[in-house]
């Protein structure tokens, strides 16, 4: 089968973003294979060059793990906006490109003499996608966004967490990432109805409308159900047995989420089928404190390879709760390229994150390493070669 740089080869797209929700999204495009080019600020770069530790190198050749783990498959330029020549160069990159993507403080754009109008009239069809934090307008549209504080305004923080214990945040920035693949999404879609109507379109999400969006069933606890969810730590407020067991050496994650499922599952922990403690789904939701005690005692003697082996035998579905240094041994994940090799010019070797998508016209990807400050510079002289 004939290979292809990705489906979106030949898209070009100006990246003036920072931090992750912004470079999150054109890291999906460029992984797809749109040509990014990454304007940052002269002598600091993105925020995130900054982040850390861990730091790769020393000196001046110093980056950033944060950095790294978001910009492959990345060129880098620098520009200081302020100044009008260099604006003037922007307006030269934006000029050829099919994407921008920014995510300023709403009114950044406009003081620059970039505002919607003067965008189409630059480039009809530019396709801009712009990411805030609360959203452009609106009560709180003024409000800078990080990901934490969306993630608690959010809701998120507030049913993440163990009873009694203290709201939790996610153990990734989950807002921005959110964010980052909501609005690549839209711009894929604005770029398929540019196909039909030759123009291009601006494309808005926020942090705080990305994490609403995921509620799903939380959310219509409450809308429908008038629930407030809570903090229930690893439990799954309508489905039991669903959560972390303790083993003797470490543990494990049970979903029984059917009727099937449970008939195999009980005998296996010395649970009599035809409880009627445990009858249905709802019966066991209602009496999960029985029940969790049940299987806490009964997976208490045995360990995490024992009671997976049991498990995997009765075709219940269970997983171990791995550190991250065993995510990255598993043979699963290589197996998937979730792993990309790179050789970086002042670091050296690099393992990053890869990404989950794969196209069969493209079975094998090429990744380059995320790019150093202003490394691609003479891309200024002649842009887009």
């Amino acid at each position: 089968m004939p290979r292809t740089p990705g489906p979106l080869a030949g898209i070009r797209v100006v990246d003036l973003t920072r931090a992750l929700s912004g470079p999150y999204a054109t890291l999906m495009l460029a992984d797809a294979g749109a040509d990014v080019v990454k304007v940052e600020r002269p002598g600091s770069g993105d925020d995130t060059r900054g982040w850390g530790p861990p730091f790769l190198g020393e000196g001046v050749e110093r980056e950033s793990s944060y950095f790294l783990a978001v910009n492959r498959n990345k060129r880098s330029v620098t520009l200081d906006l302020k100044d009008p020549d260099d604006l003037a160069a922007l307006r030269d990159l934006l000029a050829g490109a099919d994407v921008l993507v920014e995510n300023f403080r709403p009114g950044v754009m406009a003081r620059m003499g970039l505002d919607t109008a003067a965008l189409e009239d630059l480039n009809p069809r530019l396709v801009t996608l712009s990411i805030t934090g609360f959203g452009e307008d609106g009560p709180d549209g003024h409000r800078s966004g990080f990901d934490q504080i969306v993630q608690g305004e959010a809701g998120l923080m507030a049913m993440t967490g163990h009873p009694g214990g203290q709201p939790t945040k996610f153990g990734v920035p989950v807002s921005d990432i959110l964010s980052g693949m909501f609005g690549a999404f839209g711009v894929v879609a604005a770029l398929h109805e540019r196909a039909r109507t030759g123009r291009g379109q601006r494309v808005t999400t926020s942090l705080l409308a990305s994490a609403v969006a995921v509620h799903a069933y939380q959310g219509t606890r409450w809308t429908l159900g008038g629930d407030v969810p809570g903090l229930e730590g690893n439990r799954h407020p309508s489905i039991a047995p669903y959560g972390a067991y303790a083993c003797a050496d470490g543990w494990i994650n049970i979903a029984v989420g059917s009727e099937g499922l449970w008939a195999r599952f009980a005998p296996v922990v010395g649970i009599a089928v035809d409880d009627d403690r445990f009858a249905s789904n709802t019966d066991r939701v209602a009496n999960v404190e029985v029940l969790t005690a049940a299987i806490e005692a009964a997976l208490a003697p045995g360990s995490v390879d024992d009671w997976m082996a049991r498990l995997d035998e009765a075709g219940v579905p269970a997983g171990r709760i791995n550190t991250m240094d065993q995510v990255y041994d598993m043979a699963q994940v290589h197996h998937l390229g979730m792993v990309d090799e790179v050789e970086h010019p002042t670091v050296g070797h690099l393992r990053l994150p890869g990404s989950p998508i794969a196209y069969s016209t493209r079975p094998e990807r090429v990744v380059t390493p995320p790019p150093r400050l202003g490394e691609h510079a003479d891309l200024l002289d002649d842009p887009w070669t």
